[in-house]
């Protein structure tokens, strides 16, 4: 089905609990060692939403979101509270946040990532749905204030005239998350005359990149090999033993 280019209201931000979900398969040896695969490239953001107690007014704007986005049918967008910024919550953005790319005189479409560190290890996520008039560039160090469009439903940027060659391209922005909610019904409970509460609901990531994309690629790339060459162990299992 289609997504929505709209956000949640933001009364049901409080009481959000929620982050990054993976998909690892393991297969425990007769020996004890462990094989471990990653299923997905990339991870996916699950969140239970507990809004508690809201009143009237509130409670049917959240009930109308609900009925305009069908239910389960349409995506939406979604700010997390933890982790809507190119940088530390508690900062402000700037425009040497994120690696936006490296030029090379013709190239000046661009793809938003979030890049997480540790160690020497990092994940590149891609940012498909940043915030209208959030995003800030700059080129080999320099803002720049002209000749920058980003495309807000799919997280492209293009940059006019193209970067020069070896051209160190930064950005900063702030981005939702692309969801879905994860039912088909939304029960309300009349508390007060003028109050309603409801229960715990989920909100479900919706994967909107396509796997030819280069964004997906890079982030594809970035993770340990294992993640391709994952063997059926069944027919192996005496050897590895």
């Amino acid at each position: 089905m289609s997504f929505h280019e709209v956000r949640m209201p933001p009364c049901v931000a409080l009481g959000t609990q929620g982050g990054p979900v993976r998909s690892t398969q393991i297969a425990t040896l007769d020996s004890g060692h462990e094989e471990r695969n990653m299923r997905w490239e990339l991870s996916k953001r699950e969140y239970t939403v507990d809004i508690g107690v809201l009143s009237d007014d509130d409670m049917a704007a959240v009930v109308e979101f609900f009925e305009a986005r069908g239910g389960m049918a349409h995506g939406f967008r979604f700010q997390d509270p933890a982790d809507f910024k190119s940088c530390r919550p508690s900062k402000a953005i700037t425009p040497l946040d994120q690696p936006l790319g490296t030029g090379d005189g013709s190239t000046n479409q661009f793809q938003l990532v979030k890049i997480y560190r540790s160690g020497l290890d990092e994940y590149r996520r891609p940012i498909t749905k940043p915030v209208g008039q959030s995003l800030r560039v700059a080129v080999d160090g320099v803002e720049i204030v002209s000749g920058v469009v980003c495309d807000i439903t799919t997280g492209t940027v293009i940059i006019t005239p193209p970067p020069a060659p070896g051209a160190a391209i930064s950005c900063g922005f702030w981005f939702d998350v692309p969801v879905r909610w994860a039912q088909d019904s939304f029960r309300p409970e009349h508390v007060t005359r003028r109050h309603q509460r409801s229960g715990s609901f989920k909100l479900i990531e919706i994967r909107d990149i396509d796997t030819t994309d280069p964004a997906y690629v890079t982030a594809a790339n970035a993770v340990p090999s294992m993640v391709n060459v994952w063997t059926p162990l069944m027919d192996k299992l005496g050897e590895l033993a």
